[in-house]
Formats: C-alpha cells, sequence, structure tokens
C-alpha cells in the first residue's frame, strides 16, 4: 500500500499539480488527499479510481511492478481492439507498457458516416495522421477537412469534434496526452 501512496504523489508533483487541484478534480477532500499521500489513510478502490482518472493515468498503473511488466515493442498481432460507449469508433492500442509514459498511440477506425455527437475539450494535445480516407475535425467553430496523408495537431483545450463523412471507413494514427484509455 506504500508504494501506491508514494506513486500518487509522485504522480501529482510530476503533473504540477497542487494538492488543492487534485482534490477539486477528484471531488476528494484536500486533507484526505494529503493523508493519503502521507500513507496515514486508507484508500478505497472507487478513491483510487478518482484519483488515477484526475492524473490521466490507468487505475492498473497503481498494482503493476514497474520492472516485470515492461514492454516497448508491440508486435502487430498483440495490438489490442476496443470500443468505448460514447462511440463507434474502434480504438486499437499501439503503445508500449513502462511506468511514466505520457503518449497514448493508437489506431483508430471511423465506421462510415460516423458523427461524432457531442464536441468536448479536456487538458493535453491531440495528433492525427489520416492513413486512409478522410476526416472532419471542428476545432471551436473551424472545418478542417483532412484527406489521406494530411495531419492536424492542436491543444484540446479547443471545443473539438470529428466525422467521417465518407461511405467507407477511414483509418488514423492518434497520438493523445494525457493518456486517456
Amino acid at each position: 500500500m506504500e508504494e501506491i501512496h508514494n506513486r500518487i504523489k509522485s504522480l501529482r508533483i510530476e503533473r504540477n499539480l497542487t494538492l488543492k487541484e487534485l482534490s477539486d478534480q477528484t471531488g476528494l477532500s484536500l486533507s484526505f488527499i494529503s493523508q493519503i499521500e502521507r500513507g496515514t489513510s486508507s484508500l478505497s478502490i472507487s478513491s483510487l479510481k478518482k484519483i488515477s482518472d484526475a492524473l490521466g493515468i490507468h487505475i492498473n498503473y497503481f498494482f503493476e511492478d514497474e520492472q516485470e511488466n515492461q514492454t516497448f515493442v508491440v508486435r502487430k498481432d498483440d495490438h489490442h481492439t476496443f470500443t468505448t460507449t460514447k462511440g463507434s469508433q474502434i480504438y486499437s492500442r499501439l503503445t508500449g507498457t513502462f511506468s511514466n509514459r505520457r503518449l497514448e498511440p493508437m489506431k483508430v477506425t471511423l465506421p462510415p458516416h460516423m458523427h461524432e455527437e457531442h464536441p468536448y475539450s479536456h487538458s493535453g494535445e491531440e495528433f492525427y495522421y489520416v492513413l486512409e480516407g478522410e476526416v472532419v475535425f471542428y476545432l471551436n467553430d473551424e472545418k478542417y477537412h483532412l484527406y489521406e496523408g494530411d495531419t492536424i495537431h492542436f491543444p484540446s483545450s479547443l471545443i473539438h469534434q470529428w466525422e467521417n463523412p465518407l461511405e467507407t471507413e477511414s483509418i488514423v494514427l492518434s497520438i493523445v496526452t494525457p493518456i486517456i484509455f
């Protein structure tokens, strides 16, 4: 348990967050966050999940042995695909696994006529490279139509959403910070 407390404090400091900012982002009290970092309070899984979300990491990070689970190469057959409850895009994780990674590289397949319904913004950066097809990005009130070989890179704080205008799949290489999944 002590290792979890140390990792929380290290990640908070690394991300230049104050105790108050982490408290605000998690909805947990400032004194509770302080007690967690000092190792004087026990931590429920739901509180740990709130903290991991605020720090932009997966909750599994706190339970992994840093040296045992390092992976730098991900072979084609080992790409794990998944979808989210918010969209029909298919994500393929391309990343290795090691502590303190900051990038989330993925291959994203956008189904025909997919249109993200709700624009959103958050902290971080996003980079996309269109591998196949076309993708339309909306950043604030600007529309950017990208074709195969085009790229876009923007701060995630802009209100953004995307769509595939084609009757066929479009595929993009996506690299975002912080780590999302």
